[in-house]
């Protein structure tokens, strides 16, 4: 696992001055709400910016489209979805950022902490079942269900041509293995930034078998 600090995850990642103060926003605010909502383990916030802000960092990286429509699935304590929108504000600000969280008390968390970042973000807080269709360019997910699963929800939501990326651990072949029983797909793994044995698992070309 990642030792990295606040400093050094700003060098790995080239972070610049202006999304380091919105990074440092984001952070303020997890930590004022984490007391009262549990957005992240408590027992993380010691080592946020190396498990949290540096693992979200790596999915900002990978998104390189014009006019991108970025959707977070179950986006909870804002990872990587608020991470993602302090990254692109600067990088790409024409980007519609979509946050989906259906605890209420967290979609508030997502509000109040955009606000404070000062980004854009809209955030739906609905059950990913009842969302209308989103048509997103890019869909990611960080800890929220196994692969199978995520298919199921995404597939409906990604345009034409659309992508996953999933932040996943060390069991990531056997999901992978899993979800090919009804699903077809092209893949790309990106060895975590943060844990050699987890990737970010990039998939196209996603259809129902």
């Amino acid at each position: 696992m990642s030792t990295l600090d606040r400093a050094a995850v700003i060098e790995k990642f080239s972070v610049s001055r202006e999304t380091i103060a919105r990074l440092d926003a984001y952070v303020e605010a997890l930590e004022k709400w984490t007391p009262r909502i549990n957005l992240v383990a408590k027992s993380t916030l010691p080592d946020l910016w190396a498990r949290h802000v540096a693992d979200s960092l790596q999915v900002a990286k990978l998104l390189q489209e014009r006019d991108l429509r970025y959707c977070d699935f179950g986006s909870g304590g804002g990872l990587p979805g608020l991470i993602v929108a302090a990254v692109l504000a600067e990088k790409q600000p024409q980007t519609e950022i979509i946050l989906v969280e259906s605890d209420q008390r967290k979609a508030a968390f997502l509000m109040s902490a955009a606000g404070e970042m000062g980004v854009t973000a809209r955030v739906m807080a609905s059950r990913i079942e009842s969302l209308p269709k989103i048509g997103a360019n890019v869909i990611s997910a960080r800890a929220l269900a196994p692969l199978p699963k995520l298919l199921e929800w995404a597939s409906p939501h990604l345009a034409p041509a659309g992508r996953c990326l999933f932040l996943k651990g060390a069991a990531f072949r056997q999901e992978i293995d899993e979800a090919l029983v009804n699903w077809r797909f092209d893949s790309e793994k990106w060895t975590s930034a943060t844990n050699p044995d987890a990737v970010v698992l990039e998939l196209r070309n996603i259809a129902h078998v």
